[in-house]
């Protein structure tokens, strides 16, 4: 299944035919059919909702959608992060509802990375329902009870007459822009600047969720990892989009490491020199792992190779092992032990699994 997903993800970011196996080639005929099936069913959905017969819900506070238009690796929960911890510095406590994928990966990070702050994580996939059990619990900021004395001081939202940092006053969606059922009051739109939209077809004879057209619903886009797109290709993005939208703000984001941690300990702080003249072995699972191991190729590393895995990936003994296996091959080509580097997504699985294993 792994061998699968890769060769189909190889095919919906493939630009020249002629670089596809022969496997891949005679895929494309299938995947052609099942995507014009997904792009019945998602013209079908689209019309129940504007048709009234699925219902839209409304949040009683303001709701920001951060999402993308395709699959995986376009900095969505790094962005729901920063924008819940802007917010909380700012006084306002937001929720962010999340799906969570594969045991919640991505949940249990936005935890660790937001302990301390007061932000709600919600986590299902019926998001509405999720966010009335977190209002029930701690109550919510109405917006409309907000207001400013005449000195120009800001008086704190209210709830029922009390003041709380505890109250929701924000709603955060982490891969929100396809969960049309909540209506939303900001539609971010995250775009991954190292493959944009790949070969443009739905998925999943391409990695599209939804046409190119659906960039009209956007009010921002961010594109991700511009640090590692070219000047001229920049312009060229920024161009592309604005024949969607011509007065649409594009904001340019990179992913800076600050430290490592040790598997074992999370709190853990190692700076990024040790790192320098190092044999290193990445480990992801990710949707996008090229932007990782280029970070790792920028801070100074002798030698880097890869190991790459599909999106939240339940590790198992065989992947353990398969990275066991590169390592004893890394050390006896240079002489040296290397160093495992793996996505936070996976230092869990890593965490069990390790067992002495030189990693970060």
């Amino acid at each position: 299944m792994q061998k699968l997903r890769k060769a189909v993800s190889e095919i919906a970011y493939a630009q020249n035919h002629a670089k596809l196996t022969h496997l891949q080639l005679c895929l494309i005929p299938v995947l052609r059919f099942a995507s014009s099936l997904y792009k019945l069913a998602l013209s079908l959905r689209r019309s129940l909702y504007h048709s009234g017969l699925f219902r839209k819900h409304r949040l009683p506070v303001p709701v920001i959608s951060v999402g993308n238009l395709t699959w995986g690796g376009n900095g969505k929960t790094p962005m729901a992060e920063f924008i819940a911890r802007f917010l909380a510095d700012s006084g306002i406590s937001p929720l962010i509802l999340t799906r969570g994928y594969a045991g919640g990966d991505e949940a249990k990070m936005l935890h660790r990375h937001l302990l301390g702050r007061p932000v709600k994580i919600g986590v299902g996939a019926k998001r509405a329902a999720v966010a009335a059990q977190y209002f029930e619990r701690y109550g919510y900021v109405d917006p409309s009870f907000t207001s400013k004395h005449s000195d120009g001081l800001c008086i704190e939202p209210r709830v029922g007459g009390h003041l709380s940092s505890e109250k929701i006053g924000a709603v955060i969606l982490d891969d929100g822009m396809q969960h049309w059922s909540l209506q939303r009051d900001l539609e971010i739109v995250m775009v991954n600047g190292l493959t944009l939209w790949g070969n443009c077809h739905l998925i999943p004879r391409g990695p599209l969720r939804e046409p190119l057209n659906a960039l009209r619903r956007a009010d921002v886009v961010v594109l991700h990892h511009a640090d590692l797109v070219s000047e001229q290709n920049l312009k060229a993005i920024d161009l592309m989009l604005q024949q969607f939208n011509k007065s649409l703000p594009i904001f340019f984001t990179k992913m800076d490491p600050c430290y490592f941690f040790d598997v074992g300990n999370v709190n853990s702080r190692k700076p990024l020199r040790d790192l320098s003249n190092s044999i290193v072995l990445c480990v992801s699972a990710i949707g996008s792992s090229n932007a990782f191991v280029k970070g790792v190729e920028k801070i100074g590393a002798f030698y880097v190779d890869r190991l790459e895995f599909s999106d939240h990936h339940i590790f198992q003994a065989k992947d353990i092992e398969m990275i066991r296996r590169r390592l004893r091959e890394l050390e006896d080509t240079f002489g040296h032990k290397p160093v495992v580097i793996a996505t936070e997504k996976v230092f869990g699985a890593l965490a069990r699994s390790v067992g002495g294993m030189p990693a970060l």
